[in-house]
Parts: structure tokens; sequence; C-alpha cells
């Protein structure tokens, strides 16, 4: 099995470079060396060291940001794009291994679905989110209660040390995105779907490619949010209508944990597969490389300026 030198730059806090979703593929087909100095770099939008590396960068973006293929070689990420041999969809929920089980759900009894709380809510903050997931928040809890297990509005003693188990104990769930932006689908569905909790998702209006329509409750497709939550109230009242949205299969027919990461492991073969020098795809010369070496100098004086402020407050105190 051939040996390649890989590395990982500027990924979210707590990203594990030996054990994750990159790794898990590239196994695959090959022998795999962690590298500081790789061959094959993949990197996140967490900071900007990746600027530092000259070899063959590979970005990847679980958040609502588009590739800038002026400064890698090869993106994945949630957009529905095209360009070349050089990009693959692959959204972050497709990244969390509760996506693996989601085709063969197991369900308990009636009794036990229904016997639950009303609808649990898990939020860290609202600095960044649309309002319209406060707005939802308010509206519906004024017909009763929604346990939030989260920072925000937290009414349940805390934050909750598992999200998984708080949220199987209600019969919904309030699973919206940080904004509406095509193809940008996170854990927030999955999440619900994999402890047979019923998700009320706003976020990727092209949401219904990847999900079935009848196994979700689509806030985007309602006239308002007080249209939305009159229909939750319906569902949460009629038993026959709640139990047959929950238990409605939840995937698409091309959408399944096999085939996604088939692709991925495709994708990633198609750039290996080839000699390094013919891998490499941004240009060395010309004003590409003026625009990543401006950029580097920019990273260089930003990081100058925050070593000269941590200095200055460290000797403050």
């Amino acid at each position: 099995m051939r040996k390649i030198k890989i590395g990982f730059a500027d990924f979210w806090e707590g990203f594990d470079v030996y054990d994750n979703f990159i790794v898990d593929a590239l196994l695959a087909n090959y022998d795999l060396d962690i590298s500081s100095q790789p061959d094959y770099l993949f990197y996140s939008l967490f900071g900007n060291s990746h600027l530092e590396y000259s070899c063959i960068k590979i970005f990847f973006s679980g958040e609502n940001i588009s590739p800038d293929f002026s400064e890698c070689d090869y993106a994945i990420g949630s957009d529905y794009i095209e360009f070349g041999n050089r990009y693959l969809r692959y959204p972050l929920y497709v990244t969390y291994k509760a996506f693996d089980n989601l085709e063969h759900r197991q369900f308990p009894s009636d009794e036990m679905l229904l016997d639950r709380e009303f609808c649990s809510f898990v939020v860290s903050n609202s600095k960044y989110a649309d309002p319209i997931r406060e707005a939802f928040f308010f509206e519906l809890s004024k017909y009763k209660t929604i346990a939030s297990g989260g920072r925000l509005y937290n009414n349940v003693g805390g934050v909750v040390a598992d999200k998984l188990d708080f949220i199987s104990r209600y019969k919904f769930n309030i699973a919206f995105e940080n904004s509406a932006y095509d193809g940008y689908t996170t854990e927030k569905i999955v999440e619900p779907f994999s402890v047979n909790t019923l998700p009320l998702y706003w976020g990727n209006p092209l949401v219904k490619r990847d999900f079935n329509e009848n196994a979700f409750v689509d806030i985007s497709s309602f006239s308002s949010i007080v249209d939305a939550a009159s229909y939750v109230i319906e569902l949460d009242k009629n038993d026959v209508l709640y139990l047959k949205a929950l238990k409605a299969h939840c995937l698409t027919i091309e959408n399944t944990y096999l085939k996604r990461k088939k692709e991925l492991i495709s994708f990633l073969s198609s750039i290996i597969g080839k000699d390094v020098a013919e891998a490499k795809i941004l240009p060395q010369y010309g004003f590409s490389k003026f625009y990543s070496d401006k950029k580097l100098q920019t990273q260089h004086v930003l990081n100058k300026l925050i070593r000269v402020k941590n200095a200055f407050a460290k000797k403050k105190k």
C-alpha cells in the first residue's frame, strides 16, 4: 500500500488529526504519515497557517463559506458548484457518525415515542445567527415551554453534557442553521433524526435534495413563523400525524452514507493517484503568485501585531 504524507491546518478546536473523516477515507487505499511537511495539506477556515505551505492544498469548509480556488488546488464543501475535477460537495452533516445510521433507524414503541416532553432547543450563542431562530423559539414557546439546554436561554439548570441524550427526551427539536445558504446543511438536522426526534428545520433552501421532505418540518415552507408554529402544535396534538412524520424514511434515495463515502474516496484518489507535480494545479508564477504572496505578507504583519499586543498585555499584568 502506497504511503503518503498528509497534514492538517486551520481546522476547528478539538479536531483530531489522527481520527477524522478524511483519514478514514484515505485509509481505504493508503498508508498515512501525518507530517508537518506534507505533500498534501488539508486545511479549513479557522486560521491562515495554510498560507505557509506550498504543497498540494485541499480546502474543507463545513460552514457557509465558498472555496477560494485562487489559494487551494482542490476543495470540499457544501456548495452546489462545479469546478472541473477540483471540487466535491460533501456537506458537514456527512462527517458526523450519526449520519451512518440514518438508513436503518430503529424505533421503540409508539407509547415511548409519544410519552416524551414537547420540544428541545440547544444553542450556545446568537451573535452570528439569523434572528429567525430566536423568533421561532419565542413564538413556539407561547404554546408550551421549550427546554433550552444550551447557553442561550438555558432553563434546565445548566448546559447539557450530552446533546443527543437530551434531545432524545423530546418529541421535537428546533434544528435551525445559523443562516440560509444553498447547500449548507450541518449536523443540526442529523442529530434529531439519529435519536428519533422530529426536526423543526430551517436553513438550507435546497435541503429537500438530501432529506425526505415528509420526515421533518421545513419552517421555510410556511408563509410565517406563526403558521409554522401552528403546524407544529397540530402535530403535537395529533399522534397519528406525528408518528407518520417521525417514522418516514429521512434520506432521499440518492443520499446514503456509503454513496457519500465512496464519492469522497474516489475524489481523494483522483488527486493522490496522480504524480505530485501533475496534481499541483495552482500557478506558481504570474498574478496568482503575487496574490498569494501578498496574503502571506499581510498575515505575517498581523501575527507580529498579535505578538506585540500579547507581550504588552503580559507586561501590564
